[in-house]
């Protein structure tokens, strides 16, 4: 089960990432993960009203509040970096790098004592190894240094939101990832206001946003839940597969070319979940 969650939440966080790169081409990164954080935080504080989920924040680290403030702030920042490494044109390098940020939360699992069986390590290896390369890796050229830092911004944010969702997700998975597009949207206001505008969009783009607020919120549940159903070390590497979703999505839509290292990666990807399965 947790497997499947975080197979799952990958499939959603590729396809907003998907999204939310085209729209950072036209709009401002800023505005397009401040909009669609508000759409996550509407649809979180639904569903906290549907199924009755609410429970009293504390200022304990034990809780969610804490952690989800500090996953919110981290997040943002990964986001942001990302959206604004994909407008640059520069996928390539973008992806590629951020597709690591689940190194960051494995290496805190395995130092705070899980320890994974030695054919979920390689499996775990080998699906890092094949997020990365279906990214499609520009192994050509020069690269510039404005790309490059964004996606290390992009991995240290969304590592580092992981870990602290992992961590707030012990107590309850939806009222972290709703504390998360709170805290995010106070922040997205007080830029909104400094520069007096929210983006621009047009009533086109607003089914756009909602998907991407909706998938981004999702991708944040399910993954929380899978670190509660099973080794946090394991889901995160499953999680982080999404780099994969957004190449085929790239693919299909956007014709572009997959490169042979993109087929080699998603043959990786998914030799290394059967060994993950398979050891499981």
């Amino acid at each position: 089960m947790a497997s499947l969650l975080a197979l799952f939440s990958s499939v959603l966080w590729g396809s907003a990432d998907f999204l939310g790169g085209n729209l950072s081409k036209k709009f401002k990164s800023l505005a397009v993960t401040g909009v669609s954080q508000a759409v996550g935080l509407c649809f979180g504080l639904l569903l906290v009203l549907v199924t009755g989920g609410w429970i009293a924040p504390n200022l304990s680290w034990s809780g969610y509040l804490l952690p989800g403030i500090c996953a919110g702030f981290c997040g943002f920042f990964g986001l942001t970096s990302f959206y604004a490494g994909l407008s640059t044109g520069r996928m390539g390098v973008v992806s590629p790098i951020s597709s690591l940020c689940a190194l960051i939360p494995m290496a805190v699992a395995i130092i705070r004592g899980e320890r994974p069986a030695f054919l979920q390590l390689i499996g775990m290896a080998i699906a890092l190894a094949g997020a990365f390369c279906a990214s499609g890796p520009e192994i050509a050229g020069g690269v510039s240094l404005r790309p490059l830092l964004l996606a290390l911004g992009a991995a240290l944010g969304f590592g580092t939101a992981l870990t602290f969702m992992a961590m707030g997700s012990k107590t309850s998975s939806l009222m972290t990832m709703t504390t998360m597009r709170m805290f995010t949207l106070l922040m997205c206001l007080g830029i909104a206001a400094r520069y007096r505008t929210i983006g621009g969009f047009g009533v086109a783009n607003i089914l756009a946003l909602t998907v991407i607020g909706i998938s981004d919120f999702s991708a944040n549940f399910f993954l929380g839940i899978a670190t509660t159903k099973g080794l946090v070390s394991i889901a995160m590497v499953l999680g982080s597969l999404f780099p994969i979703v957004t190449s085929i999505l790239a693919f299909h839509y956007l014709h572009e070319r997959l490169h042979k290292v993109q087929y080699l990666g998603i043959f990786l990807a998914v030799s290394g979940v059967a060994l993950i399965s398979i050891a499981g």
